[in-house]
């Protein structure tokens, strides 16, 4: 028979079959060996750059370049942390106080009056850096040449939804991925066993925009957050009620595996069956992994006491980061603690007690995570951003209250690659607006994501025919602010 070319079988010099059998006796070795190492989490994996998306799985992946940051824990200080009473302290709202705000400001709530008012508490400088705070956060004060202090960030909404929304996904119009579902898309997690973001809410309540603070928007359902508990069974349905026979659970989900793969290939590219499906497979592995890694009682005695689990006051919130501590020491990507239901830092009256109850509860948990964190050498490739959605005004709202202001707020970071010991941008002499080396909430994320080996530009999903990035970048123009950046990174 005459074939073309390339086609012909195979002549009298072809190798025998078992000439082939030990000739790639090797390779079968090599896809059993990549089978035990893929199931280990130690089979090398690509590039964002060499493994195009959309992506589909939790297996780690690297970043665009290496970044010295491989978690993150945000503590979301919802409600809006008042930056002049806190962290930005201004002699001249002291001095005038009484009088109007000599350019007005911007009204939202009825008796908000355009009287400035002066800051309740006493600032002092601390650390080598000189770092001011006020002496409502006496444990922060004490880390703080570990913290970058960033005084002049501004959003673009005075709403609680909006304003998170901003924080969170760059946009103030629910919908869109928030960081953390970013962040898990981008690099999926170390520990297969379990989520690679966590959320650690109140266990009391909701904040204002209750799960779409977690929400992975248009990106694949399995990189929203999951919520665990700080009381009780930390991961919620994980255990039956009543105990089954041996063999029978396993029985159960084997036919529903089966089940779920077989609708799966009648209804292709259903990103909520997908994430449905490999989190019942993950729900499996978690029934060992998770309730060991949030065993709290394996603590030390003096752990536990540093973080202020022996004080009602402080015990909640402490909870929430000493389990925060646990999840990124054992591979989780993202972990998201809230400071408390609704918003705590809201502050329309009573300032000066309201603001120091809050403070009294999370002062001491946030500081000890830093310490803790830093003593496991953690620290270095862990970011902690505390923050929350805009700060207050400058003048008075029912006589001893601040309303929102978009214009002016303070976060911190501590560790992942920012500059400890820094203070960075300034607001005008009454803390109304940021004035000096601004940061858009967009820039902040693009700068975050930096630290991680994320370039923010790069990373892209296709959504209602465009390429979408997580700072929006087409809208936002956000850019790095590397002067937040401790050390220059390679490859950036």
């Amino acid at each position: 028979m005459n074939l073309p070319e390339g086609l012909q079988f195979p002549g009298p010099d072809s190798i025998s079959r078992r000439q082939l059998l030990a000739r790639s006796g090797l390779g079968f070795g090599s896809i059993a060996l990549a089978g035990l190492l893929d199931s280990e989490n130690l089979l090398g994996t690509p590039a964002l750059d060499k493994a195009p998306p959309p992506y589909m799985d939790l297996k780690p992946r690297k970043g665009h370049f290496p970044g010295p940051a491989k978690a993150v824990i945000q503590l979301v200080q919802n409600g809006g942390p008042s930056q002049m009473d806190l962290f930005d302290p201004k002699p001249e709202l002291t001095k005038r106080a009484g009088q109007p705000h000599p350019d007005g400001v911007e009204i939202h709530q009825p008796n908000n009056l355009n009287i400035l008012m002066p800051c309740p508490y006493e600032f002092k400088k601390h650390g080598q850096s000189g770092m001011e705070i006020a002496e409502v956060l006496p444990h922060l004060s004490g880390v703080a040449d570990e913290l970058c202090m960033v005084r002049s960030m501004y959003s673009v909404h005075n709403n609680h939804p909006e304003g998170l929304n901003n924080l969170l996904t760059s946009q103030i119009f629910p919908g869109r991925p928030v960081m953390g579902s970013w962040i898990s898309y981008a690099l999926g997690t170390e520990n297969q066993n379990l989520p690679a973001y966590v959320v650690l809410r109140a266990p009391e309540g909701y904040s204002v925009s209750g799960k779409i603070l977690w929400s992975s928007g248009w990106l694949p359902a399995l990189y929203q957050g999951v919520e665990f508990s700080s009381i009780g069974t930390p991961v919620h349905h994980l255990q039956q009620e009543v105990p089954l026979p041996p063999g029978v659970q396993r029985q159960s989900l084997d036919l529903l595996a089966k089940l779920n793969s077989r609708h799966l290939l009648h209804h292709p590219e259903t990103s909520e069956l997908e994430a449905r499906i490999q989190n019942y497979e993950l729900a499996a592995r978690m029934q060992l992994a998770a309730a060991d890694v949030l065993d709290l009682s394996r603590e030390s005695e003096a752990t536990r006491k540093m973080y202020g689990l022996d004080n009602p006051m402080t015990a909640p919130y402490a909870t929430r980061c000493l389990m925060a501590r646990r999840l990124v020491e054992s591979g989780v990507r993202f972990v998201q603690v809230f400071s408390g239901k609704g918003q705590p830092w809201d502050s329309h009256d009573n300032l000066k007690t309201n603001l120091a109850k809050i403070c009294a509860q999370t002062d001491q948990p946030t500081a000890a995570l830093i310490k803790d964190l830093k003593s496991r050498g953690l620290l270095e490739s862990t970011i902690i951003m505390w923050a929350g959605e805009f700060g207050r005004l400058p003048t008075t709202q029912n006589s001893d209250g601040r309303d929102h202001n978009r214009n002016a707020f303070t976060i911190l970071f501590a560790g992942g690659g920012f500059k400890p010991g820094l203070t960075y941008g300034a607001t005008d002499e009454f803390a109304y607006k940021a004035v000096e080396n601004r940061v858009s909430c967009p820039d902040m994320q693009a700068t975050l994501y930096r630290l991680l080996g994320i370039d923010h530009s790069r990373l892209t999903y296709r959504h209602g025919g465009r390429e979408e990035t997580p700072t929006n970048l087409a809208i936002t123009g956000a850019k790095v602010v590397n002067d937040l950046i401790e050390h220059p990174l390679p490859g950036a």
